[in-house]
């Protein structure tokens, strides 16, 4: 294996590590929602690390922008749905959902 390798999995392993810290500890919205952005950094970083190393970046670049395209479309509802339930609920806390029950 290649130490580049090594190393852009290691910080690829640590975002990861951190939005899922992110998600298990925070209760704002908006900060779980940077978790998750987080953790999609750490993926893409992944896959053009693998890319790299496999020797077909030109591959691992084209998923890489695919995912990136998907990713905006995700955030687009996200941050709508974020500013629907603040106007809801006046808050961005998660405990505060339990309220949009039907």
């Amino acid at each position: 294996m290649n130490s580049t390798w090594l190393v852009y999995m290691a910080f690829a392993a640590l975002l990861v590590a951190m939005g899922i810290y992110v998600l298990l500890t925070m209760r704002n919205l908006i900060k779980l929602f940077i978790g998750v952005e987080i953790i999609s950094k750490g993926v893409s970083l992944a896959l053009v690390a693998t890319g790299f190393v496999k020797q077909n970046i030109l591959t691992a670049q084209a998923i890489t922008v695919t995912f990136i395209v998907i990713e905006v479309s995700v955030v687009a509802t996200a941050l709508a749905i974020i500013i629907n339930v603040y106007r809801h609920t006046g808050s961005l806390d998660v405990r505060k959902l339990s309220k949009l029950k039907g």
